[in-house]
């Protein structure tokens, strides 16, 4: 798709204005009048990135444009059900948050509705007396909300998730580890993908160099290719950044377990690497969302200090990182010494 920022004008940012303005975010008359995208819209654009968890760029993207679209469903609005593709939308996520919080494993609250909330909504269905259908129309819809689950209550998938990590020890030896990467940092990828192959793993990069699939085609591939893990290496977002930044699957109600500790043993790495404090990030980008297994995206930073490290000494900064990334993923399959939660708070 297009991508819109400050100066753009036509219908189609009077669309993202009238889309902006129903979420409650103010553009002003002037803005509108002239089908532009003026400071205020691009305000507008900021506040919902922030509340979304998506990168703070004021640029509507493929992410913010589509989060836009799917911030206008709620639940009840259409009937949702078991589809390809996949319904897409905030009603979904409130339908999984519901769920979740009943206690069927609806999965990662992502607003995507796959097998895993289209099996929970036909348990719950199952448990109320419904006609066991998977679909979520009115008579559905009106006893969730009859029910009244917690609006903050434990999630199932999440329990779950941790329980998993709990019981895991095992090994890199084999394990398929899905690689992304702009062309900015595919060295990074390639030193990766070449530092895991060396200890037993199975890399697979999820583009070649001369070819850019969108965040949704490389989440598929991931998915398609059963990868235990996926790390997407990506350029630091805020080019004063002097430390790493590592985030994971997480929106204002729920996040992923898994990738947060995988996040988080990846930054310790980082840190311990260049010697520069790094940050812990929930995002909810379409990579991060959309793959079935740990998803992280990493953001390192180059500085190269003095003397150079233990690890690395004076080797390349592409290769060094590579070798803090696979640590971190090395750590991940065995098992840390500090269960998922514990470390820096993720902002």
């Amino acid at each position: 798709m297009r991508v819109f920022r400050r100066g753009d004008e036509g219908a189609e940012v009077l669309d993202i204005q009238d889309r902006l303005m129903s979420l409650g975010l103010p553009v002003d008359e002037a803005d509108r009048g002239a089908m532009r995208f003026g400071a205020s819209t691009e305000a507008a654009i900021r506040d919902f990135q922030h509340g979304r968890r998506l990168p703070v760029d004021g640029v509507v993207g493929p992410d913010t444009w589509n989060q836009l679209v799917e911030a206008g469903f709620r639940l009840g609005d259409r009937a949702l059900y078991l589809r390809s593709p996949m319904f897409r939308g905030d009603d979904v996520r409130e339908l999984q948050r519901k769920l979740n919080a009943l206690g069927f494993d609806a999965g990662k609250q992502d607003g995507l509705l796959g097998p895993r909330t289209a099996q929970a909504t036909l348990e719950f269905q199952h448990n109320v007396g419904h006609d066991v259908d998977g679909i979520v129309g009115p008579h559905t819809v009106a006893t969730l909300e009859r029910m009244r689950p917690p609006p903050r209550g434990p999630s199932r998938a999440e329990v779950r998730e941790r329980e998993e990590l709990r019981a895991m020890h095992g090994s890199l030896q084999g394990q398929v580890i899905a690689i992304a990467a702009d062309i900015e940092t595919f060295a990074v990828a390639s030193a990766l993908g070449r530092t895991l192959a060396a200890a037993g793993a199975k890399p697979a990069l999820l583009r070649i160099e001369d070819e850019d699939p969108t965040p949704s085609d490389r989440a598929r591939t991931a998915n398609d290719l059963g990868a235990a893990v996926c790390v997407s290496v990506v350029p630091p977002s805020d080019p004063d950044a002097t430390g790493p930044s590592c985030a994971f699957f997480g929106g204002a109600t729920s996040h992923s377990p898994a990738g947060m500790l995988l996040a988080r043993l990846i930054l310790d790495e980082l840190e311990s690497e260049f010697h520069h404090k790094g940050r812990l990030r929930r995002l909810t980008g379409a990579l991060l969302r959309e793959t079935r297994m740990p998803a992280v995206q990493v953001e390192p930073s180059f500085p190269t200090p003095a003397g150079g490290t233990e690890r690395g000494g004076d080797a390349d900064p592409a290769d060094r990182i590579a070798l803090a990334i696979a640590a971190g993923i090395r750590r991940f399959f065995r098992g840390s010494e500090s269960g998922p939660g514990e470390g820096p708070a993720p902002t």
